[in-house]
Order: structure tokens, then sequence, then C-alpha cells
């Protein structure tokens, strides 16, 4: 009979899945031409991820997964789960002690939130903050990374349509 694997090892996988659906979440967020296979992927990675996190993350990989869950929800136009699973995060990311790309990020789900409630008020307000966050990371990596989701949020007043142009950004 062959021996269970000790808890240490069955955490580990399951960091290592959590991450891996993390990722492959995320990067289909930011694809803005997915298939309808590549869309109920993308919702059941975010959640595979959630689920994992949830097992062995600390608050912050909780309320990350909560959040991207909730990116997810608003890029599939589905604003009821996306407010649900975004206020699981918010408190976190807009709390004094989020890092500022964190901050920046909150602002970006919120305004795909906002886009999928059809809240333009708070679309426009989310947006630009994020925009004005995104911006102002000095770490190049994180802007970036954080400019790959900016790119396919709806940008206000364009009813979702986006111009080749991308962002706007504030020198």
């Amino acid at each position: 009979m062959p021996e269970s694997p000790k808890p240490e090892e069955v955490a580990a996988w399951q960091r290592r899945l959590a991450s891996q659906a993390n990722n492959r979440a995320w990067s289909l967020t930011e694809n803005p031409e997915r298939t309808p296979e590549e869309d109920e992927e993308m919702l059941h990675a975010a959640h595979a991820a959630m689920y994992f996190w949830n097992i062995v993350g600390d608050r912050n990989n909780k309320a990350h997964a909560a959040q991207l869950v909730a990116h997810v929800y608003a890029r599939l136009g589905l604003p009821g789960p996306a407010s649900h699973y975004f206020a699981k995060s918010e408190p976190m990311f807009f709390a004094d002690s989020a890092e500022p790309w964190e901050k920046a990020l909150a602002h970006a789900v919120a305004a795909g939130v906002a886009a999928a409630r059809q809240d333009a008020p708070a679309h426009q307000a989310h947006y630009r903050k994020a925009v004005e966050r995104v911006a102002a990371l000095p770490d190049p990596e994180e802007r970036s990374i954080l400019e790959a989701t900016l790119r396919v949020l709806p940008v206000p007043g364009t009813h979702g349509a986006r111009d080749d142009s991308g962002p706007e950004t504030h020198g």
C-alpha cells in the first residue's frame, strides 16, 4: 500500500496548483479576443485558484484570489458575482497598508466591476485612479503587468470600445 503524502507535501502541491490556476486565469483576462471555451477556462481557473488559496493561503492570498474572481466575472459581463467577490477583496486593497501596485490593481478591477454594473460615475472614477496609480508605479515590471490589465478595461464613455492607443496616461 502506498504511503500517504505528508501534510506539507499536500500543501506544497496545493500552493503550486493555486499559483498555476491564478496565472492562467490572469493571462486569459488579458486576452481581448477570448473564445467561449477560453471564457469558461478563465472562470474555472479563477475559481480553482480561489479554492486552493482558501485552503493554503494567508489573508492576502485569499483577498487576491477573490479579486481575481471578481475581475473574471466583470470581464464576462456578470455584475452580480463580480460585485460579490470584489466586496471580499476591497477592504484589503483600499486599506492604507496595501502596496501601491495593489491599490492600483484594486482600482482597475473596481473600474471593470463598475463597467459591468453600468455604473458610469464609479467606472470613470476608478478607471482614472487606476491609470494614475499605474503610471506612478516606480517599478517598470509592476507597471507593465498592470498596464496589461488596463488595456482590456472598457474606457469610460466608450460603451466598452477601445481605441488603438490603449489607456490614457498622465505624465
